[in-house]
Formats: structure tokens, C-alpha cells, sequence
């Protein structure tokens, strides 16, 4: 039907560049920010389902850095420790000598000498060993109960308690020498006699089999942390790809969307002019 008041052909020319426009726009902001989904319009339930996995995935981030940080930790404890054992078999050493009748008085002395050197280095290895600016050994950190939080929700903790043992180490030290526990210079008593260098020995297996306690158990958390990494790794990479899965676009498919519309504009624009001309055609018939 020719009318003057409703062009139905420009109407529906006009509605069908509308949506091709809108298809078109879309296409466009999704090639230049690399993402399908750039508001909840795009798609409600996968943006939904993709932020819970970027939180999931920046939480996991964090915790492999926790991990890290905490293995680092424990392998400065260890190393301390390791050091305390070289020191303390030293002084196993010396108590052997001395425990020897074929020791004089003057070689006891010499011994006691470098004991109570290395029983006051002892005590600042134990009381001075830091990470983070913050004590470790002696009334430290690994002295206590740890915690560590190794996932992104509340539930994924690890806990280590050292603290029984570290009291150990802490109780045969200052059996097995006064300078670690009063850091003094002067000289002790442990291998003045053979039968006080006996003694000691005994004092110092006990001293050693308490830092060797601790480094077994400093080493199996770092090994279960080493697994929790791992594990974090392998989750936190197939999150991203399942994330990336729903928010990444299609360059190829979405170009291709793009060009179709494009030439449907190109198309519905110039129907639109050829239905704008069919009020002459009205105008015609009055002639």
C-alpha cells in the first residue's frame, strides 16, 4: 500500500540498521578490549562464573607467594640450626679430648677456652636469627605454634608446631654449657676435669639429637610446602584457562561477525534511501 503518513518499507529498513548497528558495536568493543563478555548484558551467568574464577585465581596468586615465603623461612631456620650442630659437634670434640687422661690441665683449660667461645655463639645463633626483621629460633617463630595460609578460602591452612622441640633444644643447651644462656665470656667448668668433660658429652648427644629433631621436622614442612606449590601451580593454570575460555572473544569468529554486519549496514543503508523515494511514487499518481 502506497501511503503518505506510514512508510512501512523505510520503518522496517530503519529497525533491521538498528539492530545490525547494535550487533556491530558489540562485535567492535569486543575486538578492541580482546574480551566477549564486557558487561553483565554480554552475558549475565558467565561473567558470574568467570569473576569467581579470577577471585579463585588472584587468591591462589597469593598463596604461592605464601608458600614461597614461608618455605624461605623455614630453610633460614634450618640453616641456623645446621650451624648450631657443626658448633655443638665441635664441642663434642673438645669434651672428648678433654675427657682423655692423656689431657693435661693446661690442655683442658685451652679447650674450655674455645667451649665457651662457641657456647655463647650458640646462645646468639639461637636468640639472633631473624627473617623479616623478625626472631626465629629462641622465643621466635618457629618456637611457636605456625600457621600458614596456603589457598584462597579460609579452610586451606597449614599448621606446624615445633614449639615442644625448639623447648628442647632451648633445655639441653643450658645443660650443656652457662654461656649460652648468659651470652658471658667467662670461662665454665664443663672440661676442666675428665669426669666433667665426660659429662658433657653426654649433654651434647642430647643437645644434638634435639636440633637434629627440629631440622626434621623444619624439612618436612618445607617439603609439604614445596608440594602445596605445585598443587597451586597446576590449579591456578587451569582456572585461567577455564576463565579465559568464557571471557576471551573469538578473533576470528567475531571478525567475521563484524565484516557480515558491516555489510549489512552498508546494505540496510542503501534500502533505506531506495524507501525514502517511495513518497515521489505517491506524489507521481496526483499528476
Amino acid at each position: 500500500m502506497l501511503s503518505l503518513h506510514t512508510n512501512n518499507a523505510s520503518l522496517s529498513a530503519q529497525n533491521s540498521i538498528s539492530k545490525t548497528q547494535s550487533s556491530l558495536s558489540t562485535s567492535m568493543t569486543r575486538l578492541s578490549t580482546g574480551y566477549r563478555i564486557n558487561s553483565s548484558q554480554d552475558d549475565a551467568a558467565g561473567l558470574q562464573i568467570a569473576s569467581r574464577l579470577k577471585a579463585q585465581t588472584s587468591g591462589m596468586a597469593v598463596a604461592m607467594r605464601n608458600t614461597q615465603n614461608a618455605t624461605s623461612m623455614l630453610q633460614t631456620a634450618d640453616g641456623a640450626l645446621e650451624e648450631v650442630g657443626n658448633m655443638l659437634v665441635r664441642m663434642k670434640d673438645l669434651a672428648t679430648q678433654a675427657a682423655d687422661a692423656s689431657s693435661t690441665t693446661a690442655d683442658q683449660a685451652a679447650m674450655q677456652s674455645e667451649y665457651d667461645a662457641l657456647g655463647k655463639e650458640l646462645g646468639n645463633v639461637m636468640r639472633n636469627t631473624t627473617f623479616g626483621g623478625k626472631a626465629l629460633l629462641t622465643t621466635g617463630t618457629i618456637a611457636s605454634s605456625m600457621t600458614f595460609q596456603i589457598g584462597a578460602s579460609s579452610s586451606e591452612t597449614m599448621s606446624v608446631d615445633l614449639s615442644t622441640d625448639m623447648t628442647a633444644i632451648t633445655t639441653s643447651l643450658t645443660s650443656a654449657t652457662a654461656n649460652y644462656a648468659t651470652g658471658a665470656t667467662a670461662a665454665g667448668a664443663e672440661l676442666t676435669t675428665g669426669t666433667a668433660a665426660n659429662g658433657s658429652i653426654a649433654k651434647l648427644d642430647t643437645a644434638l639429637a634435639s636440633v637434629n629433631k627440629v631440622r626434621s621436622g623444619l624439612g618436612a614442612a618445607a617439603n609439604r610446602l614445596d608440594h602445596v606449590y605445585n598443587n597451586l601451580s597446576n590449579i591456578s593454570t587451569n582456572t585461567q584457562a577455564a576463565a579465559g575460555l568464557i571471557m576471551d572473544v573469538d578473533f576470528a569468529s567475531e571478525s567475521s561477525s563484524m565484516t557480515s554486519n558491516q555489510m549489512l549496514m552498508q546494505a540496510g543503508t542503501a534500502m533505506l534511501k531506495q524507501t525514502n523515494s517511495m513518497s515521489s511514487m505517491v506524489m507521481s499518481l496526483l499528476q
